[in-house]
């Protein structure tokens, strides 16, 4: 049995690109983007196809937040249910998101297709897998209300279910065919690529230190460089950094790991999700399971992996495998990795516009690869014309979260203890 090695698959399988380095000395542009991931990426794309000039600031390297670092579902729709959304935001608002995300996998494709953009994309739909007889009556309940918006979803139960599951642990899987699957990292950087085709500049390593006025515009000033900029477009998420802004206190962060396995191959492996569907079960500490193009499986769960020894995290791969997947056999698993979620209390996202000029997102809730690219283009569309109709939802006050780090903490450990007690089978 191999070493379980601390790495992201998806870094791992995507070239690295020849952008920019950091930022250095003085740049003036329309806009200034202030992280290098799938929002701020596409916002930028969309900026420079109308003709703008636009300088992409990111701290680390692109695609290393979550970004890059997913599960790689191509989601349609929020967290929370498309009926619960319009309660929480009123009907016609809700309705609006709803629409909107719900044609966000469609929005992803085409970005792909328009662009020739090489990661691995599937647009062949996840599975929203229920693990027990209330998995199962929420399945019927999200196939009503998303059927009752023209979505083309579909429950699967017996035979059926089982052969696109490739278990018989499942008694129904929800088929949205609107969805699918990426490689988030490839993707992340094919959008880099297009941004500097454009003629558009991508800074890696320049974290940012300090936003201000200037003029009628901004100044945004990294350890060796500034830009100049009439407006900014503010797109960290859970990776939020520094004082300069009071965005990271609007959410409470989260952490989801992934564990994968060698490239398998043989009769078992090829029942295991056949149809290359991406997937997810009910439970409310749920597990993700999914296979590459090379055929790894890839198993993930709400929590830290990055602050536990290699026995837990093989441990528990072992117990989801062996209960979903069990003709596999034992499985040699290759690599885990663990990223950061900005949750928001009622799953939802929020859109700030903390002073003229400057907008900004925050709360994906996991949803960023469509969400992210959609609310890039929104804004894009918004600073072209200053139209608050090109947003989904209207802009909100930036208000801090109540004991942010309370609750963050309490996620995790309770996390910790549920794969604790998988590990143990005391509780699956």
């Amino acid at each position: 049995m191999g070493t379980v090695q601390q790495a992201c698959l998806w870094e791992t399988l995507t070239p690295e690109e020849p952008l920019c380095g950091a930022l250095d000395g003085h740049a003036a542009v329309d806009v200034c983007v202030i992280g290098g991931g799938i929002t701020g990426l596409s916002a930028a794309l969309h900026l420079l196809e109308q003709g703008k000039t636009v300088c992409v600031l990111e701290a680390h390297a692109v695609g290393h937040g979550g970004s890059g670092r997913n599960v790689g579902l191509v989601n349609a729709g929020t967290w929370i249910k498309p009926d619960d959304v319009e309660a929480t935001l009123g009907q016609p608002l809700g309705q609006r998101l709803n629409e909107v995300l719900g044609h966000a996998p469609a929005e992803v494709f085409s970005l792909i297709r328009r662009y020739a953009i090489d990661c691995q994309a599937r647009n062949a739909g996840t599975l929203h897998m229920a693990h027990n007889a209330a998995g199962l009556a929420d399945l019927r309940s999200r196939e009503s209300q998303w059927q009752r918006r023209g979505a083309d979803v579909e429950l699967l139960t017996g035979a059926e279910c089982a052969t696109y599951c490739g278990t018989d642990r499942i008694t129904g899987a929800l088929l949205d065919r609107r969805a699918g699957t990426i490689n988030p990292m490839a993707y992340t950087i094919g959008l880099a690529k297009v941004v500097t085709g454009l003629g558009g500049k991508v800074h890696q390593h320049s974290p940012v230190q300090t936003l201000q006025r200037e003029g009628d515009g901004w100044q945004v000033r990294t350890a060796q460089g500034t830009v100049s900029a009439e407006k900014v477009v503010i797109a960290t998420g859970a990776y939020t950094e520094g004082e300069w802004t009071q965005l990271r206190r609007s959410y409470f962060r989260g952490y989801y790991y992934q564990v994968a396995s060698v490239p398998l191959s043989g009769a078992a492996a090829d029942q295991v999700l056949p149809y290359g569907q991406g997937s997810w079960d009910t439970r409310t500490v749920l597990s993700s399971i999914r296979r590459d193009a090379d055929g790894r499986l890839l198993l993930g769960s709400m929590g830290r992996a990055n602050n536990k020894p290699a026995w837990f995290i093989r441990s528990w791969a072992d117990r989801i495998q062996q209960h979903y997947f069990p003709a596999l056999g034992k499985v040699d698993w290759q690599m885990h990795w663990t990223g950061c979620i900005d949750f928001t209390p009622d799953h939802l996202m929020r859109l700030f516009e903390p002073a003229p000029g400057i907008v900004a997102v925050t709360g994906y809730n996991g949803r960023g690869n469509t969400t992210g690219t959609v609310i890039g283009q929104a804004f894009a569309r918004f600073l072209l014309r200053d139209e608050p109709d090109a947003l989904p939802i209207p802009f909100t006050p930036m208000k801090s979260l109540r004991a942010a780090e309370l609750r963050s903490c309490a996620y995790e450990t309770g996390f910790s203890l549920y794969h604790a007690g998988q590990c143990l089978r005391v509780v699956l």
